[in-house]
């Protein structure tokens, strides 16, 4: 049931990405553009994102089991460190240059082409490339945990 929910959330999510425009690199480059011709519609995307999320994340924080019995895990983390920024300058001008985020990207796979392949190829790469390193560090820092990982290690 739960690889179900989550394959069909995943179908939402990706159908939602494509109806909205996310996964045309030139309309996210025409709303980065706020000094030529700028396309605010995304900033309705985001918005709708951000309410529907605002009410999932209160819902989820009042829960400690999800609506399928898994344990709910919800971010901890307040403070902003280098680590935070220096990820968000990444992230930012990697959208800003291409017009791809991760998730756009894998939904526009199906239909991207060349160009999206290697950007996904790239974005890959970045991320194992990041868990390296980040096991190399905590291996060589006394006293530090090893890092989560998506896989549940």
């Amino acid at each position: 049931m739960t690889l179900l929910t989550a394959f069909l959330a995943g179908l939402l999510f990706g159908s939602g990405l494509i109806l909205s425009g996310m996964t045309n690199p030139a309309k996210v480059l025409a709303f980065l553009d706020v000094a030529g011709q700028w396309d605010p519609s995304l900033a309705f995307v985001m918005l709708g994102a951000i309410f529907v999320a605002a009410i999932a994340f209160r819902f989820a924080g009042s829960r400690t089991r999800s609506l399928l019995g898994s344990s709910v895990h919800l971010p901890g983390a307040t403070r902003i460190d280098g680590r935070l920024v220096a990820g968000s300058v990444v992230f930012g001008v990697g959208w800003g240059t291409v017009g791809y985020c991760p998730g756009p990207a894998l939904a526009a796979l199906a239909v991207g082409g060349r160009p999206t392949l290697v950007f996904v190829a790239a974005m890959v790469a970045g991320m194992a490339l990041f868990e390296v390193y980040e096991r190399l560090r905590s291996a060589h820092a006394p006293g530090m945990r090893p890092p989560a990982t998506s896989t549940g290690e």
